[in-house]
């Protein structure tokens, strides 16, 4: 990042990405931070320096985010125990939210468990380890085929009527996913993978739009490929370089031009790269660079 992009990050506030709502009526700034890489490699085990872990979620808050995305398989648990380590007791208006649905056998090992009672644990265990009586936001990490669909989102609805869940969401769904988890239950967000470069949610994101649905694109940098292709030869360099701004910093502010319900949640273990990517909320991308990123 150049200097006039450093000087950005040091005082931009995630409130110039403006606000959006939840169907419920809840409302966070525009622009959140995702909890899965304050852990450590292959998101297992503690990050390698716990303090700056800290130091991140505390100035993501300092700097106007209100929302933050975990879940209990990051770590797993790790990620929610530092979030209230660093956080509780909580600012008013934060909102956090977390998954289930996913077990961890070992690093960079992800197995699906949509089973009715392993959802109830892993709420109930994500409710202890944030130190909570209700969780703003509680998502189906991935549906589960070796479950009924239904079973699996009607849990997550009992959850709510008895007051542990204020609001559900779904995670690695398709449009006629959520259509069957709607006749339960109403949902407020859909969490896909969703980049500049991968696009393959496209369908799901029109959906939520029509919808009012929240859409948080999971990987916004590609797994951080995309912050890396600063090069000025391709479309997102020569954006970048037109605003003064790092090329990952150009692809965030992509996400917020391309629908009003996307609710970017880039994440990080560096403090540094957070105030970069917080500074995304300033930047106001022109129907010119939105042509040339099409």
């Amino acid at each position: 990042m150049n200097a006039k992009g450093a000087a950005s990050a040091a005082a931009t506030h995630a409130a110039a990405a403006g606000s959006i709502a939840f169907r419920s009526g809840v409302t966070v700034n525009r622009l959140g931070f995702g909890g899965m890489r304050i852990t450590g490699p292959g998101i297992w085990g503690p990050p390698a320096d716990t303090r700056e872990a800290l130091r991140v979620l505390q100035r993501a808050v300092e700097l106007g985010v209100n929302f933050i995305d975990t879940a209990d398989s990051y770590g797993p648990n790790i990620s929610e125990e530092l979030i209230a380590l660093a956080l509780h007791p909580y600012p008013p208006g934060l909102v956090i939210a977390t998954k289930g649905g996913l077990t961890r056998p070992g690093p960079d090992v992800w197995n699906r468990n949509g089973e009715p009672r392993h959802l109830r644990e892993a709420c109930e265990g994500s409710l202890r380890r944030l130190q909570l009586e209700c969780i703003d936001l509680y998502q189906l990490h991935a549906p589960d085929p070796r479950v009924p669909y239904e079973a699996s989102v009607g849990e997550l609805a009992r959850l709510k009527e008895e007051g542990k869940v204020r609001m559900i969401g779904l995670s690695n769904v398709s449009v006629a996913e959520i259509k069957r988890a709607q006749k339960i239950t109403s949902v407020v967000s859909v969490q896909n993978r969703y980049n500049i470069a991968d696009r393959g949610s496209d369908a799901v994101l029109e959906y939520c739009q029509g919808e009012g649905i929240v859409f948080l694109p999971w990987a916004p940098l590609g797994s951080s490929r995309l912050a890396q292709g600063s090069s000025s030869g391709n479309a997102i360099g020569r954006v970048a370089a037109r605003h003064g701004v790092s090329s990952g910093q150009a692809v965030i502010a992509w996400l917020l031009a391309r629908a009003p319900v996307v609710l970017p949640i880039p994440g990080t273990s560096s403090v540094a790269h957070l105030e970069e990517n917080v500074a995304s909320a300033g930047i106001h991308l022109t129907a010119e660079d939105l042509r040339e990123l099409r």
